[in-house]
């Protein structure tokens, strides 16, 4: 569980599950919504293995690492790629056989793209957090894929959601972490300088790129009023906690951006499948 950073993996499960179940066409199935778990569960672990792998080191570096199994010495590299290895496979398969290949197909560039670009990134230049928010939304697209075996407009405008929601959301982490993140050599923030003041305004500035992206599945006709409104309420939030930031400039108003986010994801989505149950 510590390998695959379980709760980190539930989150992006989750949006993945929601996405499936958004698809036209797609009603609740017990079956298919555990399968697509599992599939999802395991992908995204492989990944989060390899993310420990390579950052063995780094890891050990930081407090809130240290104690990982790769980093602590607990699990050997050997352990932690043959796990990877296994549960990429096995992912790889369920999302194959039991959706389809696309869905599978895609699953697998995610996690190339997470475990071997960006996370040798985070140490090069901070547009790593650029590459980072594409295998970070592609859950969206993969729950969409695996329901329609197409890549349609809805699945574009879910992606587009979690693409953009990613800048504030990882940018308050590494706020928060940042002493942690500069002694590993860790190039996350939009400034070179780290907390500041153009830093803060990169938060604001895509916190309100998020308001026009969280319109387009009710101009596409994929959502109603009902989730449309309850979008935009969550967009305003996050556009003032960001705001908030920008003028406290410090640790606490960071992780209010922070939970703010975690808030805002699940907010969205059951929104707009709630939209979808009811027809509206």
């Amino acid at each position: 569980m510590q390998l695959i950073k379980f709760t980190l993996n539930l989150t992006v499960v989750f949006s993945s599950v929601i996405s499936y179940l958004l698809a036209p066409n797609i009603t609740f199935n017990f079956l298919s919504v555990l399968l697509l778990f599992i599939g999802g569960l395991l992908i995204t672990g492989a990944a989060n293995a390899i993310n420990q792998i390579t950052e063995k080191e780094t890891d050990a570096m930081m407090k809130r690492t240290a104690k990982r199994p790769v980093a602590s010495g607990r699990m050997s590299i050997s352990e932690a790629s043959a796990f990877a290895a296994v549960a990429a496979a096995a992912g790889t398969l369920i999302m194959g056989y039991w959706f389809n290949w696309t869905a599978a197909i895609l699953s697998l560039f995610s996690l190339f793209l997470y475990g071997f670009i960006y996370t040798p990134l985070k140490k090069v230049h901070s547009i790593s957090v650029l590459v980072g928010a594409i295998p970070g939304a592609l859950p969206c697209l993969i729950g969409w894929v695996a329901g329609t075996d197409e890549f349609s407009a809805g699945g574009w405008a879910l992606f587009a959601i979690q693409f953009v929601w990613q800048f504030p959301h990882f940018w308050a982490i590494a706020w928060v972490a940042h002493k942690d993140y500069s002694t590993a050599g860790f190039k996350l923030m939009p400034s070179d300088a780290g907390p500041t003041k153009y830093s803060a305004m990169q938060a604001i500035i895509y916190s309100l790129l998020m308001v026009p992206v969280g319109v387009i599945p009710y101009l596409i006709q994929m959502s109603g009023g009902v989730s449309l409104v309850i979008v935009l309420i969550a967009n305003i939030f996050m556009v003032w906690q960001s705001v908030r930031l920008y003028r406290e400039m410090n640790v606490q108003a960071a992780r209010r951006v922070m939970f703010s986010s975690y808030l805002y994801l699940p907010v969205v989505l059951l929104s707009l499948l709630a939209d979808k149950v009811a027809g509206v």
